[in-house]
C-alpha cells in the first residue's frame, strides 16, 4: 500500500526526515512516497505546499502524513489545517522541556547547526577531507594520523561508511580495498596495514550481494562473477579471523548502522559535540 509522507520544515528538515524516517521504518507493508520541504518560512510558501497536500490526499484518497520541525507559529498552525495526519516534533517536545528546564525555548531556526565557526565545523571538514584524500589505499603514508583503517573487498561499504564516519562523528577513517593482488599470498596482511593492526577493523559482506553490486558497475566481467565474489569474501573473512581483526557484515545494514557499530565495536570516542 502506498502512503505519501512530507517532511517540512522552516529549517533544512533534516531532523524531519532523520527522525521521520526512523519511525516509519518500524512498518512494514507500505510503499511510503518520502517527499522533503525545507525553508517553508513565509505563507505564500505553506499556501502553496497545502495545495500539493490536498492533491496528494485527493488522488490517493488518503491522507498524507506530514512530519514537521517548524517553528514560525503561523505556519505551523497553518499546516495543522491542512487535513494531513500532523506529526509536529517541536510542539511534541519543547513543552516538556520548557517544563523541565524551567526556560522559554528560543524558537531560533537551525540552532543546530549554526556552527560555521566552531571546532565541531572544522573538526567535520577534516575527517571528511581525509577520508577523500585515503580513499582505495591512496595514500597509506597518512595512515598513522587515522583513527582507524577500515578493510574489505572492493564494494562492500568501506568508502560511504569513511565519510558517514567523519561527517557524523568527526573520526579520521582511512580504507584499505583488499584486492585479488593482496590475495596472491595465502592468508596474509598486505605489507601498508601491518604497522597498523590496531587501527585495522574489516567489513564482509554476502557474496550474492556483492555481485549484485559490482554488476551495475562491470557487468557480465570476472570482477562481478558470483565465482570471484565468493572467493575473495571467504579468503578476506579468513585473513580477518588469522590476524584477530574485528569485523562485521555490512549486507543488511544502512552506511549509518555500520558506522555507528564500527564506533562501538572499535571503541571510538565521537570527535564532534
Amino acid at each position: 500500500m502506498q502512503r505519501t509522507v512530507f517532511f517540512v520544515s522552516d529549517g533544512t528538515g533534516i531532523t524531519a526526515e532523520s527522525f521521520g524516517q526512523s519511525l516509519l521504518a518500524q512498518f512494514e507493508g507500505y510503499e511510503f512516497q518520502h517527499v522533503t520541504f525545507p525553508y517553508i518560512d513565509s505563507t505564500v510558501k505553506t499556501i502553496h505546499l497545502i495545495e500539493k497536500i490536498h492533491n496528494i490526499h485527493k488522488v490517493e484518497q488518503i491522507r498524507p502524513v506530514v512530519f514537521m520541525t517548524v517553528l514560525n507559529e503561523e505556519v505551523s498552525q497553518m499546516l495543522h489545517t491542512s487535513g494531513a495526519f500532523i506529526i509536529d516534533l517541536f510542539q511534541t517536545f519543547l513543552p516538556g522541556l520548557e517544563h523541565e528546564f524551567g526556560q522559554h525555548p528560543l524558537y531560533r531556526t537551525g540552532k543546530k547547526r549554526s556552527t560555521t565557526h566552531s571546532h565541531s565545523y572544522h573538526r567535520r571538514i577534516e575527517a571528511v577531507q581525509f577520508a577523500l584524500d585515503n580513499d582505495d589505499g591512496a595514500r597509506t603514508r597518512n595512515y598513522d594520523k587515522a583513527d582507524i583503517i577500515l578493510l574489505g573487498a572492493s564494494r562492500s561499504g568501506k568508502t560511504p561508511s569513511c565519510i558517514y564516519l567523519g561527517l557524523q562523528f568527526g573520526i579520521f577513517a582511512a580504507n584499505y580495498p583488499i584486492t585479488e593482488e593482496d590475495l596472491d599470498e595465502p592468508l596474509k596482511l598486505p605489507k601498508p596495514l601491518q604497522p597498523h593492526r590496531e587501527k585495522l577493523f574489516g567489513l564482509t559482506i554476502h557474496p550474492g550481494r556483492l555481485a549484485g553490486i559490482r554488476h551495475e558497475r562491470r557487468p557480465h566481467s570476472r570482477y562481478s562473477s558470483s565465482q570471484q565474489c565468493q572467493l575473495e569474501v571467504h579468503t578476506i573473512e579468513q585473513i580477518y579471523r588469522k590476524e584477530h581483526i574485528p569485523y562485521i557484515n555490512s549486507t543488511d545494514y544502512s552506511v549509518e548502522e555500520i558506522s555507528t557499530r564500527i564506533m562501538d565495536l572499535a571503541h571510538l570516542k565521537r570527535r564532534l559535540k
